[in-house]
């Protein structure tokens, strides 16, 4: 799901857009705050400074005025170029199926999680318990229990659930914040009770993880921020199968916001349009280095890999910490196998019962805690997209954690 993100620090403005560092005087000074608990995706940047021409948008002032885009679709407000590109971009990776399927545009997947809660639960009789598997992403509570609906609540881990009542379980995969791949919970409890499923799919995108099959599950929700990085933007979608609950999910955005930016919408649709092109245009030479360094999926990857084995070096140094492990998976959109590289990193501590604290009084380093995500606090989420000087910066305090006293 999208990040619920903090104000800045001041001290945080200031960042090479990504990239490495390559100058160590451009280091943080250690009395300085390093912020790895939110959720930004600027990592990805650097690629789409390469692509400056080709994603560039044009918008005349006399366009997009109407609220409306296609009156005959039961999204009215989303625009037919954008729709088509999703379906695109979708068919290109083979990470879910959209034909004869509802696409419903949201303000980032945030406003279409609470728009699926509305639509699932609309017809209940009591408000219906919605849960999720632990460690599960830190904005479900907050977000599901904001309005204190009277159609649905929050009642915790899934694992836990036992309830003989109508339930939503939210199925994330891979799942933020440790990477796993994961599927229903209560159902293979033999719950009784009445259960409906929402799939957050956000990271099911192939510089994340290997895309081993077609997803296909009734609603599944996709975000424009972790996809392409764009999360600003404010763009995210739903495919879902039943055209009811697709009609209720977008009376809920009307309701709530009346629809969509259409300059947000263009944007999308021309940067998912430049990434699909990228693959048709692309004129493999038998190098890898070819692929990583001209295809986004391959280069954000690639990236990702780096981080993961310079922190997994830097993490078997210290001895102090534990990081999950991720089994190389055959990808059916690389013809090849590889681990999977989430955007967060899952971090225990071996020795101190709260990480977060530690990190924070002994590194200055902030990090999201573990009990925010329904786990132990041991356990702290890193953001793996942070800026290069932030990244590098955890890493030389990590690597000199021993000797580091403010």
């Amino acid at each position: 799901m999208v990040e619920n993100l903090p104000a800045v620090p001041d001290d945080l403005h200031n960042s090479n857009n990504g990239l490495p560092s390559s100058n160590s005087d451009t280091s943080l000074p250690y009395s300085s705050i390093v912020n790895l608990d939110r959720g930004d995706t600027v990592l990805l940047e650097s690629y789409w400074r390469k692509m400056r021409k080709e994603s560039i948008v044009e918008i005349e002032g006399w366009e997009f005025l109407s609220y409306a885009s296609d009156l005959k679709s039961v999204c009215w407000f989303m625009m037919p170029e954008l729709r088509d590109a999703i379906k695109k971009l979708h068919a290109l990776v083979g990470n879910a199926e959209t034909d004869d399927r509802q696409i419903v545009l949201g303000n980032g997947s945030t406003q279409l999680f609470q728009a699926a809660l509305f639509a699932l639960s609309a017809s209940s009789d009591g408000p219906v318990n919605v849960v999720a598997a632990a460690p599960y992403y830190s904005g479900y509570p907050d977000e599901t229990d904001l309005v204190r609906s009277s159609l649905y609540k929050w009642s915790g881990d899934a694992k836990d659930y036992e309830k003989q009542e109508a339930y939503i379980e939210i199925v994330t995969s891979p799942n933020n914040p440790d990477g796993s791949i994961r599927g229903p919970v209560v159902m293979s409890n033999k719950c009784d009770g009445e259960g409906k499923l929402i799939h957050d799919l956000a990271y099911y995108w192939p510089h994340y993880t290997p895309i081993t099959y077609q997803a296909n599950h009734d609603l599944m929700l996709f975000t424009f921020s972790k996809c392409t990085g764009h999360s600003g933007s404010r763009i995210g979608w739903a495919i879902v199968k039943d055209i009811d609950i697709a009609k209720k999910m977008t009376t809920f955005i009307v309701l709530n916001s009346i629809g969509v930016s259409k300059e947000s919408q263009a944007r999308a649709a021309k940067i998912m349009g430049v990434v699909c092109n990228s693959y048709q245009s692309f004129k493999f030479d038998g190098s890898n280095n070819n692929k990583e360094s001209q295809l986004f999926f391959e280069f954000n990857r690639h990236l990702l890999k780096e981080r993961w084995e310079k922190l997994r070096e830097v993490v078997k140094q210290s001895d102090r910490f534990l990081l999950p492990r991720f089994q190389k998976t055959y990808c059916n959109f690389t013809n090849e196998s590889f681990e999977t590289y989430p955007a967060f990193a899952w971090l225990m501590s071996k020795d101190e019962e709260d990480c977060g604290s530690y990190l924070e009084k002994k590194l200055r380093v902030v990090a999201r805690s573990g009990n925010r995500f329904g786990s132990d606090p041991k356990y702290v989420r890193i953001n793996m997209l942070t800026t290069g000087d932030d990244f590098d910066e955890f890493l030389e305090r990590l690597s000199n954690i021993k000797d580091i006293t403010f």
